[in-house]
């Protein structure tokens, strides 16, 4: 039985500001072809991301991300994580 690789794309995360007082993050993600701006409310456990084009494709991947690095996460800081979908 042969093993196939499953598709995959490599996410970029940059995070531009972070403010614990107003309890969000905001930055941008990278995927493929695609550019995102994002900014999440962590005390209310909302994310929003723009432009709608390919949104539905990052939204879910970006918050988990985002809820499992919430305290690594650091303005100016570069990150990555990968996506079960080949963009």
């Amino acid at each position: 039985m042969s093993r196939r690789r499953l598709p995959y794309t490599t996410a970029h995360v940059r995070v531009i500001r972070h403010s614990w007082q107003e309890g969000k993050i905001s930055g941008e993600v990278i995927a493929s072809h695609y550019v995102w701006e994002f900014q999440w409310k962590f005390k209310e456990d909302e994310l929003q991301v723009s432009p709608a084009l390919g949104r539905a494709l990052i939204q879910e991947p970006l918050g988990r991300f985002l809820e499992q690095q919430d305290y690594r996460l650091e303005p100016g800081g570069d990150y990555s994580f990968q996506i079960r979908s080949q963009f």
